[in-house]
């Protein structure tokens, strides 16, 4: 059975919206950092910034992409919280409380991503360091 192509407008419009949709993203962590905001957006706040309905967001972005938006935002907070951890001396519950999350809900969101919880990453690093001062 013969496909329809899609139409290179249409095409266009999704990668507007996918690119569209990763500056907000970047934006926001960036006010969130310089405590412009006080809260973490969710995917449907995205979408009302960009004025579409948050199924078609998730939608364009998953067929753009492969993947799901919750990725691409939680693939930067981990970038962001991780390198906090490795500039910072500040304690995991201050960094924690920077992005948004409670100590318990960071601990348990950094874990399941980077496989150790942030102290254990910390220390990690450290040892890293120290090993190369030898």
């Amino acid at each position: 059975m013969a496909t329809t192509p899609i139409p290179k407008k249409i095409l266009a419009r999704q990668h507007e919206i996918t690119g569209d949709f990763l500056k907000a993203v970047d934006q926001h962590l960036d006010d969130l950092l310089q405590h412009k905001v006080m809260d973490m957006m969710e995917i449907r706040d995205f979408a009302d910034q960009l004025h579409i309905h948050p199924t078609h967001l998730s939608n364009t972005i998953k067929l753009t992409t492969g993947r799901a938006p919750c990725f691409f935002f939680e693939e930067k907070i981990m970038r962001i919280a991780k390198k906090i951890l490795e500039s910072s001396t500040a304690p995991v519950a201050e960094i924690a409380a920077q992005l948004t999350f409670d100590p318990s809900n960071f601990t348990k969101f950094f874990k399941r991503f980077e496989g150790v919880t942030p102290k254990q990453y910390r220390e990690g690093i450290l040892i890293k360091q120290y090993e190369q001062v030898d």
